[in-house]
C-alpha cells in the first residue's frame, strides 16, 4: 500500500496524519511517481490552519504540490517518460505521499546533478518569483528592491534578476546578509530607517519593488522609493493591493492570476532546472523530515527555519 497525509479539520499542525491509499494509476496524460522528497511551502501550512481560506473540507485532504522522485508508469499518451526516468514535478495533488499521480505536462526531466530535495524545492517558489518578475517587467537597468530576500521565493527572485542584468537591493535580517550578498544582491537590514539605507545603496533610485514580506515597513518603503505603483508588487497582502493602487500576485488577492501569469509559473520549474544543470541557480535545503513527521516539518516552516524543508518517504 502507499501512504499519504490529509487533514480532515483546520487547526494546528497536529491535525496532520499518515492514512494508507492505493496506489495511483495514471489516466491519460498523466505519470505516476514514486516521491522521494516533497517540498514543504508557507502555503501548505496556511490551508492546513484555515488562515488562507480554502473550500470546506467534506473529506481527508491531501497536502502539497512539490516533489521529486522516479517514474513507475505512463498514462495513454505520455511521451517522454519511462519507468526509473528521474523526475521533478509541481502542481501536483497531495505530493506529501509515497506515490502521485501527475499531469505530464508538468512532470520534467531531473538532470544528474540535482538531487530529489532540491528538485522538490523548485516549484512554488521558483514559480512565484519568476512569474512576479516577468510581470513587471524587469530586466537590464532596473533596480530592484526586493523584501524578504532570504526566504525560498527571495533567494529565487534575485537569481533571476541578477541573471537579467537588473540591480538587486534584498532586505534580510543582519544574520542572513552574508546569503543574500552571494547571490548577487545588496544586502540591507530591515527595520527603522530602511528608506534611508535603501536610498543609500541605490542613490539612482529604485524602478521596482516587490514585497514578499508582508510588513507595513516593506509597503511603505516600496511606495515610498517607486514611482510607478505598477510596479510595485506584493505577493502577501493580496487583499491590500487594491487600496494601495499596486499589483498583487496570490497572496490571498481576490484576482487570479491570468493565462499568461500561470504559464509563466510553469515554466519557471524547466528554466530553473536547467540552470541548476549549468551551475547557474542555487537552492538552500534547510532540514528533511520522514514523510511521517509532516507536522513537525511544518512547526518549522512556521516557524521561519533557514532553508527549504522537504519531506522524506
Amino acid at each position: 500500500m502507499a501512504s499519504a497525509i490529509v487533514y480532515t479539520e483546520f487547526g494546528s499542525p497536529d491535525v496532520l496524519r499518515s492514512i494508507s491509499i492505493e496506489p495511483p494509476v495514471p489516466g491519460p496524460g498523466e505519470v505516476a511517481i514514486r516521491v522521494e522528497a516533497a517540498g514543504v511551502n508557507p502555503i501548505d501550512a496556511k490551508l492546513r490552519s484555515g488562515r488562507r481560506a480554502s473550500d470546506p473540507i467534506t473529506s481527508p485532504r491531501r497536502v502539497g504540490s512539490d516533489g521529486a522522485g522516479v517514474v513507475t508508469a505512463a498514462g495513454d499518451g505520455v511521451d517522454g517518460f519511462r519507468p526509473g526516468d528521474e523526475v521533478v514535478f509541481s502542481g501536483a495533488s497531495g505530493a506529501y505521499a509515497t506515490d502521485v499521480v501527475v499531469s505530464a505536462t508538468r512532470v520534467h526531466a531531473r538532470p544528474s546533478n540535482v538531487d530529489a530535495a532540491t528538485g522538490a524545492a523548485l516549484g512554488i517558489p521558483v514559480g512565484t518569483a519568476y512569474q512576479t518578475l516577468r510581470s513587471l517587467g524587469v530586466s537590464a537597468g532596473d533596480t530592484l528592491l526586493l523584501h524578504g530576500g532570504s526566504g525560498a521565493v527571495g533567494q529565487a527572485a534575485i537569481q533571476f534578476a541578477v541573471l537579467w542584468g537588473a540591480t538587486v537591493i534584498a532586505t534580510s535580517s543582519p544574520r542572513r546578509a552574508d546569503s543574500v550578498r552571494a547571490l548577487g544582491a545588496i544586502p540591507v537590514a530591515y527595520g527603522d530607517g530602511l528608506a534611508d539605507r535603501v536610498r543609500a545603496a541605490a542613490p539612482e533610485g529604485v524602478t521596482v519593488a516587490v514585497d514578499a514580506a508582508g510588513t507595513d515597513e516593506a509597503i511603505d518603503t516600496s511606495l515610498a522609493l517607486v514611482a510607478d505603483r505598477r510596479r510595485i508588487a506584493t505577493l502577501v497582502r493580496g487583499r491590500d493591493a487594491p487600496a494601495l493602487g499596486i499589483r498583487a500576485f496570490s497572496g490571498g488577492s481576490p484576482t487570479p492570476l491570468t493565462p499568461q501569469q500561470q504559464a509563466w509559473r510553469a515554466e519557471a520549474v524547466p528554466v530553473s532546472l536547467a540552470l541548476l544543470a549549468a551551475d547557474r541557480f542555487t537552492v538552500e535545503l534547510g532540514p528533511s523530515f520522514p514523510l511521517g513527521d509532516a507536522a513537525a516539518a511544518h512547526e518549522a516552516v512556521e516557524a521561519g527555519v533557514d532553508g527549504k524543508i522537504t519531506l522524506i518517504p
